[in-house]
């Protein structure tokens, strides 16, 4: 199956590159953050099966992490770095300094509040908003436990982490941006092939044998899913009558759609592709339906073009619609999000499906350098071919936002796909 698609590494060496990436992240992204968002300490602190979603990105790959987790970041200042403590059982595997075992005189919690009275730290941040879901991972109990442990004078220290949270999930090394082109282009490259006559005979096969396809081929390829895929056919009301509403194959002129991603070495996919299924004697999608991809690849670069570092997602929203109008654009429509360890989060949400007007909260998150967005939206055009009945042509491609400006991951869909 491997012979279809670009290298996919074998575990033990999927666990290495992790592991490098996430060293230099440590050593680069980390200080640079926690002193952007003011803090001199970070801690997380997380049980076994309820782990606090910044967890699974500070751990190295799959490890085992028993029990009750402590992590502390300390940050000692420009040209000493941030110190990496772990509390715990678990094995960092040298990413961080083993502060306590089960040999250490003190428990888990004595030995915390040591630590920190030893780093005496002016701002503590913990993972608590009211906002973004990935910044809110401290629970209740533990966030009264933490407060109880350190007592009065330094809970009073402790702030919510929501900035940094974000900026550590959302900002992507140059390394990190490579290994998103290469899951970009497998992303890519299972798509077509779903989109082909290998995997699709017209007059038998259904969109929910697409769906099971993709979702098979992927889990053999060990690529969890970024979320359960989807597909959907549409095709002229003239089709419609002619072979029932109950017609769930797809025949030729047929349009289909997917929306379908998966996660390799942590980072996350999002697509959204269409594809045409030629009539006999046909080479190419209607005319209609080349234009209606044409007009939805107007929007994207309207969209993209308003991108820019300080601006939140509800003003990328507005000023992309409103040029999007401008332009004569049929019917746009935008609802794009941050991409990369989280399918949603933690970046600036740019619209919803429901909401083109203002996402209060995660649309006043500030874009910025150096991460990855879906470019998601849609246009409604009518389909002469179709007796002008109306279609949406729906598209997410996956994009960097970098000084030097908007850059697609694997580039984008410009064609149909042609089954």
């Amino acid at each position: 199956m491997n012979n279809h698609y670009s290298k996919i590494l074998p575990l033990r060496e999927q666990a290495r590159v992790v592991n490098d990436i996430l060293r230099q992240r440590f050593e680069t992204i980390l200080p640079a953050v926690m002193r952007e968002a003011g803090f001199d300490m970070w801690i997380i602190v997380c049980n076994e099966d309820n782990h606090d979603p910044i967890f699974p990105t500070i751990s190295p790959w799959e490890v085992w992490a028993p029990i009750l987790q402590m992590v502390v970041f300390f940050d000692r200042g420009a040209g000493h770095g941030v110190e990496r403590h772990n509390i715990s059982l678990t094995n960092m595997q040298g990413l961080m300094t083993d502060a306590w075992g089960l040999n250490h005189d003190q428990d888990q919690w004595s030995r915390l509040k040591r630590l920190i009275e030893e780093c005496n730290p002016k701002i503590i941040g913990i993972n608590v908003s009211d906002v973004i879901w990935a910044a809110d991972g401290l629970t209740a109990s533990l966030r009264d436990k933490l407060a109880q442990t350190l007592g009065g004078e330094q809970s009073r220290r402790m702030e919510s982490a929501e900035e940094l949270c974000i900026r550590w999930l959302e900002s992507r090394l140059p390394e990190e941006l490579d290994l998103y082109h290469h899951a970009c282009r497998i992303a890519h490259e299972v798509m077509a092939r779903c989109y082909s006559r290998e995997v699709i005979t017209p007059g038998v096969t259904t969109a929910e044998d697409l769906r099971w396809w993709y979702w098979q081929t992927t889990t053999d390829l060990g690529l969890p899913v970024s979320f359960p895929p989807f597909f959907r056919r549409h095709r002229a009301e003239s089709e419609v009558l002619r072979w029932g509403v109950q017609d769930s194959v797809i025949r030729a002129g047929d349009v289909l759609h997917c929306d379908v991603g998966f996660k390799y070495l942590r980072l996350l996919t999002d697509h959204q592709e269409m594809a045409y299924v030629l009539k006999p004697g046909e080479t190419d999608a209607p005319s209609g339906l080349r234009a209606g991809m044409a007009e939805a690849n107007r929007l994207q670069d309207i969209f993209t073009g308003t991108w820019a570092k300080g601006l939140n997602g509800n003003e990328i929203l507005n000023h992309a619609l409103s040029r999007a109008k401008d332009a004569g654009i049929s019917k746009p429509k935008i609802y794009s999000h941050s991409l990369s360890f989280y399918l949603h989060e933690p970046g600036p949400l740019m619209g919803l499906p429901w909401e083109q007007t203002v996402c209060p909260g995660r649309g006043d998150v500030a874009m910025n350098y150096n991460t990855v967005y879906t470019v998601e939206l849609s246009v409604t055009c009518p389909v002469p071919e179709w007796n002008d009945q109306e279609l949406t042509f729906a598209l997410e491609q996956d994009a960097a936002f970098l000084e030097s400006g908007v850059m697609y991951l694997d580039g984008r869909q410009t064609k149909m796909h042609l089954i």
